[in-house]
């Protein structure tokens, strides 16, 4: 028997019949394309089909193919079950709402291989009882959502590689047809991620295909591994298929496949943790972008967190070993590190906070540079709180995600923070999820300050100012002009040279 009190939309393909969570509305596995199965495995994803009658959206739906235990351990959560039919998303709103509000859409991190909408951190309920509309979505992961194969040539008007980012745009483009009727303003869209989610976020903001679907963006950890040439990851899908077995393999035959091989394979065989550079969706290289300053002219915040250097192991990098490689560059010589980094000592450390900040908080600064080119306003943080219960064990700062549960201030109902955090954690996570909503809400060409704790003003020509978020594992805020400068200046030569952290 239907709940009368169960939230009820209809939109373009059908009704939908939701559920309340307290005092906010939640709409679960809801399809923004058409299964990408069979023929439509490295396809551009198709829109979605139409339904009649009343669609139960209560329950997520599956995954996209990908390694429970490893998400279970590194991505948050207990993925669930997989399918290659995963391109659903999930939408929370305020029960009661008297205007059109703000959306923030989510792009889950995890490498691109791990992850999904609907894990735990990922909760919108607190967001949207600050009055905003939550979107979450899947996309494929792993070779499903990037790969390159000549037996896939041609089969487009376009040429395709990058799957994951048009699952993406499709539900963008989802959004904005559809979230006027779940109370969303379909002119005020946040684009929002972390790590891969974020390379996403970055990504789009360098595609021609992207443009006027999304208003603001927020960028969470996102990193400087250049992105796979279209070359390079054609060789990678001959090779890939010759090690299954596929030796001039046809589509046919690739499509025919099961997906769960492509799961057990390591190098030279899985895939990077980037997109693929030269096809409709990335034409150029993500950097060459921003370098380049071309993105496209929105609102953006941007951080990292201050103990980044916690993934390097999952990229397979040896932090000492990139030192030993700095003393035989004679551009960058380990001299200059050194000045860069008083006090730091061994090899160990050392590797630590450089690879830190080669890989990710000099992202930051490069963006900043590329918004001050292109007039448009972007605000800087620098993430380094750590739960009062954590300290004796993140001693090095906040790890790479630990931002996360801050952001969408669930912090207190997802496992293992819920059994140790303290009232002074929670209400430093609220403040965390105020300024993320108080960007979605109020951030634009004009209005250049965010307000909370700290007023937090965005970086413009001539105004390099940063927010540090939770100073030396205090609950504080603090402005900091010209936040690491000196090493951000030679690390973002390092990055135009391509000396990259492989």
């Amino acid at each position: 028997m239907q709940n009368p009190s169960a939230p009820v939309v209809a939109t373009r393909q059908g009704a939908l019949i939701g559920f309340t969570d307290k005092d906010v509305h939640v709409w679960c596995g809801i399809p923004y394309a058409a299964p990408p199965v069979g023929s439509l495995r490295w396809r551009a994803p198709q829109p979605p089909v139409s339904w009649e009658g009343l669609r139960q959206a209560t329950t997520f739906s599956a995954s996209s193919w990908q390694n429970s235990e490893y998400c279970q351990a590194l991505g948050g959560g207990d993925p669930g079950q997989f399918s290659e039919d995963c391109l659903y998303l999930n939408v929370w709103s305020p029960a009661t709402r008297s205007t059109p509000l703000p959306v923030m859409v989510w792009l889950h991190g995890g490498g691109f291989t791990i992850g999904a909408g609907g894990l735990p951190p990922y909760s919108g309920r607190a967001l949207a009882q600050r009055d905003v509309v939550v979107v979450t979505i899947n996309y494929r992961l792993g070779h499903l959502g990037f790969f390159a194969h000549p037996a896939l040539e041609g089969e487009e008007e376009r040429v395709v590689h990058n799957f994951a980012l048009l699952d993406q745009l499709a539900a963008l483009n989802w959004v904005r047809d559809n979230i006027a009727v779940f109370g969303g303003d379909p002119h005020n869209i946040t684009l929002f991620g972390e790590s891969a989610g974020a390379r996403s976020v970055l990504s789009l903001l360098a595609s021609p295909l992207a443009e006027g679907l999304f208003h603001k963006a927020i960028v969470q950890s996102g990193y400087t591994l250049p992105d796979t040439p279209r070359e390079q990851a054609l060789e990678k899908g001959v090779a890939l298929a010759a090690h299954l077995g596929l030796e001039n393999a046809t589509a046919d035959q690739l499509r025919a496949l099961p997906p769960e091989v492509f799961w057990p394979l390591i190098a030279p065989h899985n895939i990077t943790p980037t997109p693929i550079a030269g096809d409709c969706v990335l034409p150029e290289p993500m950097l060459d972008v921003f370098f380049a300053a071309r993105q496209h002219p929105v609102p953006v915040m941007i951080g990292s967190n201050s103990d980044e250097a916690s993934v390097m192991a999952v990229f397979g990098i040896d932090l000492a070993g990139q030192i030993q490689k700095l003393r035989c560059e004679r551009r960058f010589g380990l001299g200059l590190i050194k000045l860069l980094y008083p006090g730091v000592k061994g090899d160990e450390e050392l590797g630590r906070q450089v690879c830190r900040d080669m890989a990710f908080t000099t992202l930051g600064y490069v963006v900043m540079q590329a918004q001050q080119r292109i007039g448009a306003p972007c605000w800087r943080y620098w993430f380094d709180y750590v739960a009062e219960a954590e300290h004796a064990t993140y001693i090095n700062g906040a790890w790479h995600g630990n931002e996360v549960p801050y952001v969408f201030d669930s912090l207190g109902s997802v496992e293992p923070s819920r059994q140790y955090v303290t009232a002074r954690d929670l209400q430093f996570s609220a403040q965390v999820a105020d300024y993320w909503v108080s960007f979605a809400r109020h951030a634009s060409h004009i209005h250049d300050v965010l307000h909370g704790p700290t007023n937090w003003p965005a970086c413009r020509k001539r105004r390099d100012v940063l927010l540090r978020i939770g100073v030396n594992k205090h609950a504080g805020f603090r402005l900091e002009n010209r936040f690491m400068r000196a090493r951000m200046s030679l690390f973002k030569r390092v990055m135009k040279h391509h000396v990259s952290l492989d």
